[in-house]
């Protein structure tokens, strides 16, 4: 049975699904929908185009969904999409697109600790960590299972692969590939997520498999075109292999060295 709290403010256009609670002073916009299972403790804000998945919940004064801090963007119907199970915790911000061409959007299982901020055009993987005050510029990738730490800045315009860590109070102006850990302002690589990898249930062949990839790039005085031209002559490449390989060769903005 959804609970809306009487100093809760929805319009009646909103979407909201079952079993939702809603608490006092929260305010919902018309173009809102909330799925099933939904809490919004005290406070919250949802405006905009926005779409919530199932299972979510929004701590006090996180606000999402409201106009993007975008000088080029002039009131278009942009969209903000997020799915299942995530939590946001107090004082996140969480902005639309900024454009109608693509949608800002959030996956599953993600933790985003107080006042944190996604900011438009963002993409944000599936079982993801951001830890208190990380922040995201406009156009950021981030993959799945990554942990970001506290007071670290990602550059618009960054991809963040999957399965890496960054460390806190980090400033990540070039692409990060994927199983990769490190830390710094600017960041730099320290090795790999070993741990991380390990608890998420790759094998010791796997990450080593990747260890002799990160020491091509990182360890053999290659810039990144000669190691790119050395993995291209080996004889066979693991899966992970082949994920790093491409990412280094779609990054737009150079990896982070």
């Amino acid at each position: 049975m959804t609970e809306i709290h009487h100093l809760a403010v929805v319009d009646k256009q909103a979407k909201i699904g079952e079993n939702v609670k809603i608490g006092p002073f929260c305010i919902v916009g018309p173009n809102v929908q909330i799925g099933d299972n939904c809490v919004l403790e005290t406070n919250v804000r949802l405006d905009g185009y926005t779409t919530i998945g199932k299972n979510n919940r929004f701590h006090h004064s996180a606000v999402v969904g409201t106009a993007c801090q975008d000088l080029k963007y002039k009131g278009e119907p942009t969209k903000l999409i997020i799915g299942d199970n995530n939590t946001f915790r107090e004082f996140v911000t969480v902005n639309p697109s900024a454009t109608l061409d693509e949608d800002t959007t959030i996956g599953s299982n993600c933790l985003i600790m107080a006042y944190c901020h996604i900011a438009h055009n963002c993409h944000v993987g599936n079982n993801v960590i951001m830890a208190n005050v990380a922040t995201l510029a406009g156009h950021v990738t981030v993959g799945d299972f990554v942990t970001i730490g506290g007071l670290s800045a990602v550059h618009q315009f960054v991809t963040i692969g999957d399965y890496t860590f960054i460390g806190g109070k980090s400033g990540v102006k070039k692409d990060v590939p994927p199983y990769i850990r490190g830390e710094g302002m600017p960041f730099k690589p320290h090795g790999l997520n070993s741990v991380g990898l390990q608890r998420r249930g790759f094998s010791s062949e796997s990450i080593e498999k990747i260890k002799q990839i990160y020491k091509v790039f990182y360890h053999s005085k290659l810039n990144v075109t000669q190691a790119l031209e050395a993995i291209a002559k080996m004889d066979y490449l693991s899966i992970e292999q082949q994920n790093f390989v491409e990412f280094v060769k779609n990054s737009e903005r150079g990896i982070a060295i």
